[in-house]
């Protein structure tokens, strides 16, 4: 009659000089996370602050997140700046940066990803300050702030990659966006100068 292997049996390799099978945890204990979690729209929403770091959904882009993320910037500021003065953008842009220092964190850790590509709030607060310096301004020029605004932060010349990799947490993620922002700024007046 066939009797059921003890623990230390069911362990053995199937045959001398294999590998053997990996130790199963004990039971009750705490199974570590695998790897990163993907964004989806389940996970955005989980929690109020997942939806904010996600764009309201525009960090969920396969293709290019952060563009994303800056297109929906763009789009929330043309259609605010209807209702908002100056002073409310401001004080917008300011509630929104230290308020992201702490929701950006917090999705980063449900991710599992020091600064997850969907996490897009960065680039929208560092946007909305780019188009708030630079109003009013024409289409055109808005454009021009667009894509001096990606290259800076898609490239990270020096010094922002220096943020990019000493700063982390939600403080890093927010703050190399703001100074992709002055950078682009910086262009934009350099340019304006010499015009």
């Amino acid at each position: 009659m066939p009797t059921d292997p003890t623990p230390a049996e069911a362990n053995e390799p199937p045959f001398p000089g294999a590998p053997r099978p990996p130790e199963p945890p004990p039971r009750g204990a705490a199974r570590t996370p695998a790897g990163p979690r993907i964004a989806d729209t389940r996970f955005m929403l989980t929690h109020p602050a997942h939806i904010v770091s996600l764009g309201f959904g525009s960090g969920l882009s396969r293709l290019m997140p952060g563009t994303a993320g800056t297109l929906f910037a763009w789009a929330v500021f043309i259609v605010l700046s209807r209702y908002l003065s100056v002073l409310d953008w401001g004080l917008l842009i300011v509630a929104g940066f230290f308020a992201g220092i702490w929701i950006t964190a917090f999705t980063a850790t449900k991710l599992r990803t020091e600064d997850p590509s969907a996490i897009v709030w960065d680039e929208i607060v560092a946007f909305w300050l780019v188009l708030l310096m630079v109003s009013p301004a024409s289409p055109t020029a808005q454009i021009w702030a667009f894509v001096l605004f990606r290259f800076f932060d898609m490239v990270k010349p020096p010094p922002i990659r220096y943020f990019d990799r000493r700063l982390k947490g939600g403080f890093g993620i927010m703050f190399d966006d703001l100074v992709a922002a002055f950078f682009t700024l910086l262009v934009i007046a350099l340019w304006r100068m010499s015009v």
